[in-house]
């Protein structure tokens, strides 16, 4: 779902001009907007800048807005004497001061991602409604509060036509008039010689710094000039009408629309306190297709295709506003998924492209990865499938990423953002007099900082944070340390050729077991077609290699950033049963070569067809009681896997390598893999295989390619290796014997292992 300043999450990228609130009498034509004219309704220009985007003209404006008001808050508290030339003089109120700010900053921003991305979602649920779909909006701001607060503001005899805003602004204005820091205070010396300040009082009132409050005034003009954008419930329940919003939020009163066109105006409704039981059976009575409802209306209700309602329509769900507590927005999802329904609803999540809003999914991201067993388990039902792990950025892979950013930040190594523009945009200080501090900002507070920058800025930080970031998870991922719950295993088969009890709980007499699985995949090579269809980006290449006669498609991919802080550009190989990721760098040091479509096409075709039609493997899983035994497993994965057999029985436990499977036997004898687990082993990367003779096979990376090599060899080995099938390559003056990875593989293995046989299964350490 596309928000006016979003990226497409199921649907392609589009951008959209919003209807928002009519006012109450119609304005004058003379330099307005056209559309703005034709609905009605000035307060915003929906219409982006030209060639720019909507975010250019309503987010910018307050981005902007809050850098003059973080500007002159330092200069007031200043002038107030919390804070002086030489430091803090007064932490408390400096504090208050900051923390007001902060919050007040983090909400607002929140309320006005939201109001822009429902412009969208009007157009979304109006094609939801032509398609016969019923729509549900789950929320958690229904701007009660500052509607009570304007209200009162209000004299009761102009409720029936009223001319106002109801706005995020409004939380900033209040913070201004009420929060910003005006009291003046005075510098004393305390009794240990410590400058200090402590606010100033006259006949028991306080008072206010001139300096202070002028700077306050001024925001204030400022703010108040700033396009106005509704809340996101006014303008669902405005612009559809309360005839077709079933609103289950438990407000007891609303701002709606009366009449239409020239007369149209806004009025105040009363709602009684049943209001919620109506509106939601006016909804399952399909008397009313667009349902609204917040957290209050999320607890005990549900808004399902139920077999027993008249509405039966497709649910469309929209998450527009996913709230800070991972509990109550999953709950509200479940509230159109239970059981006994027509049809299960269709979730459509709505992001913006404004990186900061990362800062509200990955709250809700995080604290899905606390919510208990369910989490720990399969962790995509615990979230509907909704957040994917990298959404979450305050894990231990973001802080290490956001540690590094800084050290490049520093290093001048970010380009279009200095360290003295990064300083001065987030207030947020990296050096001190020794270099880098080391106490740096956490990831929280670099995540609110970024709310209040220029898009520009946001997209060159985030970018640079999402590189490094990508580049330690797939670190991870790689090594086999990343954690991503509960995985299951799918193959054409699995049969279970071997158990063994490996340790019986005294008492209770629980087991558990290692069980040796035959695993049989069925082998789908890329096509042809599709290989040639990678030619439709001018970038891609064609590529034989000129040893061993493969064909590869060379296709662009993303670079990563290096410790270092250097760029490497990377590219991908793309091959009939596997693609690599190879820096370009090294692509001159390989064997590869370009080769025109008819040489390209007959080598591919000549390796899919050697492709046999299933992979036959051998895996090892730790299942029933594992507790007592939780440190004797590897500790370098702590991967839980759930698989079923052929038989129908169905599997959970920890995945192990064979050189701990082999070790694991009361018995204490090793089993001998076969040449293919050898070959699978290996090519995982955990497993070492000692041979007779004192040779060692083990996986190695070279040239950015996972290999399997052959160590220990002497001199008088080098022509019987060959001729097993072994080959050779002389990297930085060594001579390194290689087993192929691909089919021919485990054939070689085969007669390696004829002539030295396997003495000792060993494991590699985690790194």
């Amino acid at each position: 779902m596309t928000a006016p300043v979003g990226r497409a999450l199921s649907s392609p990228v589009r951008r959209a001009h919003g209807r928002p609130v009519r006012p109450a009498r119609p304005v004058p034509t003379q330099g307005r907007n056209p559309e703005a004219v034709e609905l009605g309704y000035d307060a915003i220009d929906w219409t982006p800048p030209k060639g720019g985007r909507l975010s250019d003209a309503i987010y910018e404006p307050y981005a902007g807005a809050f850098a003059v008001i973080h500007n002159n808050l330092d200069a007031a508290m200043e002038a107030a004497n919390i804070t002086g030339r030489e430091g803090t003089l007064n932490r408390q109120a400096k504090s208050a001061a900051r923390s007001a700010f902060e919050s007040t900053k983090q909400r607002f921003f929140g309320h006005l991602l939201t109001s822009m991305k429902t412009p969208t979602l009007l157009r979304a649920i109006e094609g939801d409604l032509a398609a016969g779909h019923a729509s549900v909006v789950q929320i958690v701001s229904t701007g009660e509060a500052l509607m009570e607060w304007r209200l009162s503001e209000i004299p009761t005899e102009d409720w029936n036509d009223l001319n106002t805003d109801l706005s995020p602004r409004e939380y900033v204005l209040s913070y201004l008039q009420h929060s910003f820091p005006v009291q003046l205070h005075e510098p004393f010396t305390d009794g240990e010689g410590n400058l200090s300040s402590r606010p100033v009082f006259r006949d028991g009132q306080p008072v206010e710094c001139r300096e202070a409050v002028a700077r306050r005034e001024a925001l204030i003009e400022h703010l108040a000039g700033l396009p106005a954008v509704p809340g996101a419930l006014d303008q669902i329940v405005q612009h559809f009408g309360t005839d077709q919003v079933a609103e289950v939020t438990g407000r007891s009163r609303r701002i709606v629309r009366k009449c239409e066109g020239r007369e149209a105006r806004l009025a105040v409704e009363n709602r009684a306190a049943s209001a919620n039981l109506a509106e939601t059976s006016a909804f399952m009575e399909d008397l009313k297709r667009i349902l609204v409802f917040s957290d209050a209306g999320g607890t005990g209700r549900s808004y399902h295709a139920d077999l027993g309602a008249r509405n039966q329509r497709l649910r469309v769900h929209y998450p527009l506003e996913p709230g800070w507590k991972a509990d109550a927005a999953i709950q509200g999802l479940g509230r159109t998924n239970p059981t006994n329904q027509a049809q299960p609803p269709l979730f459509r999540p709505i992001a913006t492209d404004v990186k900061a809003e990362k800062r509200f999914l990955s709250t809700i991201a995080r604290r899905l990865d606390t919510l208990g067993a369910i989490t720990r388990g399969q962790r995509q039902t615990g979230g509907q499938g909704l957040f994917r792990p990298e959404d979450n950025l305050e894990s231990a892979y973001a802080r290490d990423a956001l540690r590094q950013l800084y050290q490049l930040i520093a290093k001048g190594k970010v380009d279009g953002c200095s360290l003295e523009a990064f300083e001065a945009a987030t207030g947020l200080k990296l050096m001190d007099a020794t270099g880098l501090k080391d106490d740096l900002p956490p990831i929280t507070t670099f995540l609110n900082r970024l709310l209040a920058l220029p898009i520009a800025l946001q997209g060159i930080l985030f970018a640079a944070f999402e590189q490094l970031l990508e580049a330690r998870i797939a670190g991870a991922m790689a090594s086999g340390s990343y954690d991503m719950g509960l995985e299951t295993l799918r193959a054409e088969s699995f049969r279970v050729i071997d158990r063994q009890v490996i340790h019986t709980h005294p008492g209770i007499d629980a087991e558990t077991r290692l069980l040796t699985i035959a695993e049989r995949r069925r082998n789908q090579p890329v096509t042809r077609e599709a290989a040639l269809a990678e030619l439709s980006d001018p970038r891609a290449r064609l590529l034989i290699n000129e040893r061993s006669g493969r064909a590869a498609v060379q296709i662009p991919t993303t670079s990563i950033m290096l410790d270092d802080s250097e760029i490497e550009r990377r590219v991908r190989l793309i091959r009939p049963m596997e693609g690599q990721t190879v820096p370009l760098r090294l692509m001159g040091e390989t064997h590869w070569v370009e080769a025109d479509v008819a040489r390209f096409s007959s080598a591919w075709d000549a390796e899919c067809a050697g492709v046999p039609e299933f992979t036959e493997s051998t895996l090892h899983m730790v299942t029933g009681l594992l507790l007592p035994i939780w440190k004797r497993l590897p500790p370098d994965s702590t991967r839980v896997y759930r698989l079923q057999a052929d038989d129908g029985e169905r599997i959970i436990g920890r995945r192990v390598s064979p050189a701990w499977a082999a070790t694991a036997s009361v018995t204490g004898t090793m089993t001998t893999p076969t040449p293919e687990a050898a070959h699978t082993a290996l090519m995982e990367g955990r497993t070492i295989l000692d041979l007779a003779e004192g040779l060692q096979l083990r996986r190695a990376r070279v040239m950015g390619v996972q290999r399997i090599e052959l160590m220990g060899f002497t001199e008088a080995m080098r022509e019987r290796l060959r001729a097993y099938g072994l080959f050779t390559e002389i990297i930085a003056w060594k001579l390194r014997f290689f087993v192929p990875v691909d089919a021919t593989g485990i054939e070689v293995l085969g007669r390696l292992f004829a002539r030295f046989p396997i003495e000792r299964i060993g494991e590699r350490e985690a790194a």
